[in-house]
């Protein structure tokens, strides 16, 4: 008996390695589940098992088994489905890392269940996938999420009155590098970070040229459609089919799980009628959900040219020249044609249109016979700010409410919503005194109802005509300042919308945030930045400017900011690097920025999004804090924190918060031990293509730390130039920082005077600046404590006067000439200026 099992087991091996051998991955996970049935069906080489409750995968309080004897095929996944008529789930073991999830749908009729009229919502633990969903055909939803616990929850929501339904169900690991690395902004030399933290769901994914492809043709079964539906113009196309031979795989590049070789293998190309100066443009027009932003994967491989360099062409997405002379030669190994590639750009910002459109054309470059081709294409939507990839009406984590509970939902929801606005007012009259007078004038934020929501204007007492009596800026006016959202002026993208450069009819110089056009996805995010730059200002904090509201927009306009974020300056954009003082320097005036937040005279006030991205730098190199959307003011001063969901920056988040959801001033310190970590060793926080050890920054940044050999990983630039003590001095900090526990890191106050620390051992002016007496000094302060030497230190800006206080923390009085000298506002909208008062 011992020797048959032996044997069966030499044999599971054997087909194993087979597989893995054709197939050349083999998924970690591969749960694949025919819902609703109680036997397992083969589609397609693979087998789906039952989801009887007995599995274990699945929990539901109300369930019901449907069938149809509609099918057409005993190996068939669609003619069962399973039926919720409550919230139910389904838990999955698995290992990190990015997995698909497919839902298979086939609405037909059981009993009295018109599956056609279903209406409801899937979510996982983190995303949003479906929401108010309605499905009347056989579809199935793909998606692509990088899963960071060790179990999935799929969670089933019916909408009010209805019911969710399944026929069938994946979730299969597929390689991390699948999709990793920071891909080029499509109109910008910008690159998207933190592509690999990114849901997706694909919306389209063509073969050019070839034929559909089924799973079971593709090492990741996935489906490949065929082009010609989308072409705009077929004759300007001909297909190049049958050379599956020629493609090759190039270590470093696309391989098997890219794209399978019948995609490499067939190809779209320009058909130019034999006319060396036929001028075609080949056009694909694909539908696409507005509201957000789009990742793009080209397929190439050239199997059209005889020879190397023949082959030039442009490539185009939305009319948006992407590409120029594209030479697929340039990617290739030992002169050799046939080479895959892959190319990957994100769409700038959240479409506004339902289309995109991607074209080829001939380059000028070359003037022999024109050409371009096109090999396969994948167009996928990316998750938004709120981690959604579908919008409507989502009850995330309840039960679906009877009428009667849906009635006091909204009545709740409405009496709620009156309170919050007339809090929210009293909230903004509490900062009547605080407002800037100008022309013997007050100013005051008080409530508007614009559109249906609370809307924030300036109030005046005896307005005088020659000023603006409010903070509201025209559309018109904004509109105006950007050249109407010109492209060419957008300076950068996130998640609540484009970033442009403007400039008021003043002359002056502003930077326009624009939320997503006829969405209320970032209205929290919209009052919570007014609100916050409506109360303070300083040096080091970026000043809001005004914002508009009109016709739905949701825009806040700034000042500018010559030089752009801390980020682009470190690592991705080509820039000079910084100098080691001039790190400092931003380091120093980010932290003052952020210990101004936090010394509130009541409360304090917490960033909670402090990253390199959100440290704007002026055209000195000046650092201000920018991207108040997600602050919070902070405890009283008889608590210890606030209790809240957690929100932030993968990477920067403070790990004592997202266990407790209890925040507190200490979570910026955390985030901004990472920002220093990041700005000594230029490169990001979270680089899931580096090795595992080197993968999150703060941990590899700790390790070498922890054994005192700092100088081994920072940025190459900054070698034999930062002088040991200093380094060592700011490794301190920094370490101090990322402590586990809040209440063993240091206040931004003693990270202020210890980097200002580690700026003067720098430049060697503490004492008589002896190498002797650095060593004794460097080492033995410690964060929260001040060396004597710095007692009569006074700092080079003369704007700002420091003295020291009995507990070590600093008092900074900032003179109000400097503070509005600061911030280059225009007289038009001059009142918009707050000074700082008792902050």
């Amino acid at each position: 008996m011992g020797g048959e099992k032996f044997g069966f087991l030499i044999w599971l091996s054997w087909i194993s390695c087979l597989l893995c051998f054709c197939y050349g991955y083999a998924p970690g996970d591969n749960y694949l589940i025919n819902c609703g049935s109680l036997n397992k069906v083969t589609v397609t080489g693979r087998v789906f098992i039952s989801d009887d409750l007995d599995s274990n995968f699945l929990t539901s309080p109300s369930e019901i088994l449907a069938a149809t004897s509609n099918s057409s095929s005993i190996s068939d996944i669609y003619p069962t489905a399973r039926i919720f008529t409550e919230i139910s789930t389904y838990k999955f073991s698995i290992t990190r890392g990015r997995h698909w999830i497919r839902l298979h749908f086939n609405p037909f009729q059981y009993q009295n269940f018109q599956m056609g009229s279903a209406k409801f919502s899937v979510s996982t633990q983190t995303h949003v996938l479906l929401s108010d969903f309605t499905v009347k055909s056989r579809i199935m939803k793909e998606y692509s999420l990088n899963v960071t616990t060790d179990q999935l929850v799929l969670t089933f929501t019916p909408s009010v009155n209805s019911f969710a339904f399944l026929n069938a169900l994946e979730v299969v690991s597929v390689p991390d590098t699948l999709i990793s690395g920071d891909p080029s902004i499509v109109d910008s030399h910008e690159k998207f970070q933190g592509l690999s933290s990114q849901a997706l769901e694909t919306v389209h994914r063509v073969n050019m040229g070839g034929l559909r492809l089924t799973p079971n043709l593709d090492t990741l079964s996935r489906t490949w459609e065929l082009d010609s539906e989308f072409l705009l113009e077929k004759n300007l196309v001909k297909n190049v089919d049958n050379k599956i031979g020629s493609v090759r795989y190039i270590r470093g590049f696309a391989t098997e799980e890219t794209a399978p070789k019948r995609v490499y293998g067939t190809c779209a190309r320009m058909n130019s009628a034999a006319d060396p100066f036929s001028n075609v443009k080949v056009t694909w027009d694909f539908d696409v959900e507005p509201g957000f932003q789009y990742f793009l994967r080209f397929h190439f491989c050239d199997i059209v040219s005889n020879a190397l360099n023949q082959l030039y062409f442009n490539l185009y997405v939305d009319s948006v020249l992407v590409v120029e002379n594209l030479d697929l030669s340039l990617y290739l190994i030992n002169n050799a044609l046939g080479g895959a590639y892959y190319m990957d750009y994100v769409t700038r910002s959240a479409n506004q249109t339902n289309r995109i459109r991607v074209a080829i054309s001939r380059s000028t470059v070359h003037t022999d016979y024109p050409n371009a081709i096109m090999n396969g294409l994948e167009i996928m939507k990316m998750n938004n700010s709120k981690s959604q990839l579908s919008t409507g009406a989502f009850l995330p984590g309840g039960s679906s409410p009877t009428p009667k509970k849906s009635f006091g939902v909204i009545i709740g929801a409405t009496v709620g919503s009156l309170l919050a606005l007339v809090v929210l007012g009293g909230f903004f009259l509490r900062y009547k005194k605080r407002g800037q007078v100008q022309d013997g004038h007050s100013k005051t934020w008080i409530p508007l109802f614009i559109n249906g929501t609370a809307s924030y204007s300036s109030g005046t007492t005896n307005a005088s005509k020659t000023t603006n009596t409010s903070y509201r800026i025209p559309f018109a006016a904004v509109k105006e300042a950007t050249n109407g959202f010109d492209g060419n002026r957008a300076i950068g993208v996130g998640g609540f919308g484009n970033v442009y450069k403007g400039e008021l009819q003043d002359g002056t110089k502003v930077a326009v945030k624009r939320g997503h056009p006829k969405s209320h996805q970032g209205l929290a995010e919209f009052t919570t930045e007014i609100e916050m730059l409506s109360q303070f200002r300083h040096r080091h904090l970026v000043s809001l400017i005004g914002y508009c509201d009109e016709n739905n927009e949701m825009i806040l306009v700034y000042e500018y900011m010559e030089n752009g974020t801390l980020k682009s300056h470190l690592y991705g954009s080509g820039l000079p690097s910084l100098s080691w003082k001039q790190r400092l320097e931003i380091c120093i005036g980010s932290a003052r920025g952020l210990h101004y937040l936090h010394s509130g005279d009541s409360k304090p006030v917490i960033h909670r999004d402090v990253k390199s991205a959100n440290i704007l730098l002026d055209e000195n190199l000046m650092a201000k804090v920018a991207d108040f959307g997600l602050s919070k003011t902070g405890p009283e001063l008889d608590q210890t924190h606030v209790s809240t969901a957690v929100k932030g920056s993968f990477g920067y988040l403070d790990p004592e918060y997202l266990r407790r959801q209890q925040l507190t001033e200490k979570s910026d310190v955390y985030s901004f031990g990472v920002v220093m970590f990041e700005v000594l060793c230029a490169r990001p926080v979270i680089n899931p293509t580096l090795i595992r050890e080197k993968v999150n920054l703060a941990e590899w940044a700790m390790k070498w730390q922890k054994i005192g050999q700092l100088e081994k990983i920072i940025d190459k630039s900054l070698l034999g130039k930062i002088k040991p003590d200093s380094l060592r001095k700011f490794g301190e900090t920094a370490a101090k920082c990322l402590a586990d526990f809040g209440v063993d890191r240091p206040s931004m106050g003693d990270v202020l005077w210890n980097l200002e620390y580690a700026l003067q051992l720098q430049e060697d002016v503490i004492g008589g600046g002896g190498g002797g007496d650095l060593e004794e000094d460097s080492s033995t302060i410690m964060i929260g404590e001040l060396n004597p030497r710095f007692n009569d230190f006074s700092y080079g800006d003369t704007s700002v006067n420091v003295s020291v206080a009995r507990d070590g923390r600093f008092e900074e009085e900032e003179s109000s000439v400097d503070d509005l000298s600061s911030a280059s506002i225009g007289n038009v909208f001059s009142q918009l200026v707050m000074k700082s008062d008792g902050r």
